[in-house]
């Protein structure tokens, strides 16, 4: 089953900055088109809406049982369902006979856990499951993209509304048995072999061609690989690992200079910049405060 600790370290760490919401009426045959690198949640207020997804990267929620499964192809969503898109796939949103729609452009901040996330979520009976969230999507948006009518308060109900919808998804597909860990691990066994090494030994000085050599693989086919099955490089992964490394020793105590060397950091500067692009707070906040919360 999937690691609780790691896994709510993954949904507290996950940051999305909505851009403006819209709505729109499709006509019968209408697309809402959504290229490459436009992340956004559709929320269907009223009618049909059929989705296509790249292959093997779709994922299919069903929030009010809370179970998932991996989906291929198409996927029609009715009056009450949304749909996430994390912007790595130009997507097309059809409606064969109609559908008001709700359209939340978002910014979702890269980091080693969202880069694990699957990229397109269908969320069937979101209103059900999420009947408060779902009533602020179906009243939010200006009646176009472009237009300039700005109601007070949208900005902080859209961030509530899709935090809400994402993290929701997020959690139900986490919690599958197809995705029984997190991140999720490569089914490849001589990257299985890589990853198992680094987590032994985070605090090593790990370069490509050590790790490459560990898998069996030259150095472009290991990078290659690696950042297709994981979507980050294998130099992001080390450092994702030193940090959960560093946020347990912390969380247990370990003097800030301590946790630095065990981790392989050449200079406490260093590693205090890390930790803080990672977490956003100084380590010696972090270890601070979580020993208050223990305390």
């Amino acid at each position: 089953m999937t690691s609780r600790p790691a896994l709510e370290r993954a949904l507290s760490s996950i940051e999305v900055r909505p851009g403006r919401a819209w709505r729109r009426s499709l006509m019968m045959g209408e697309r809402v088109t959504l290229t490459r690198g436009e992340a956004a949640i559709v929320y269907v207020r009223s009618g049909e809406l059929t989705g296509r997804s790249a292959v093997r990267s779709g994922c299919s929620v069903n929030a009010p049982s809370g179970t998932a499964a991996t989906v291929e192809g198409d996927r029609t969503l009715l009056t009450g369902d949304a749909f996430i898109s994390l912007g790595c796939h130009p997507l097309d949103l059809a409606s064969q006979s109609g559908a008001d729609v709700t359209v939340v452009p978002l910014e979702v901040v890269p980091t080693a856990h969202t880069r694990a996330l699957p990229p397109v979520v269908f969320v069937s009976g979101f209103a059900r499951a999420e009947p408060a969230a779902a009533g602020l999507a179906a009243h939010l948006g200006i009646p176009a993209p472009g237009a300039a009518v700005d109601r007070q308060g949208d900005e902080t109900i859209c961030k509530l509304m899709v935090t809400t919808v994402l993290l929701a998804a997020l959690r139900a597909w986490a919690a599958t048995e197809a995705d029984s860990s997190w991140p999720p691990r490569a089914s490849d066994p001589f990257l299985a072999r890589v990853v198992a090494a680094i987590e032994a030994d985070p605090g090593q000085d790990w370069t490509i061609d050590q790790l490459a050599a560990r898998g069996a693989m030259s150095r472009t086919v290991f990078a290659a690989r690696f950042r297709d099955v994981f979507g980050t490089s294998p130099a992001s992964y080390v450092t994702y690992v030193r940090m959960r490394r560093a946020e347990e020793l912390l969380d247990a105590g370990t003097p800030v200079s301590e946790t630095s060397r065990a981790l392989g950091y050449a200079s406490d500067e260093g590693f205090r910049r890390a930790f803080r692009r990672h977490a956003g707070v100084a380590p010696s906040a972090w270890r601070s405060g979580r020993r208050s919360v223990t305390a």
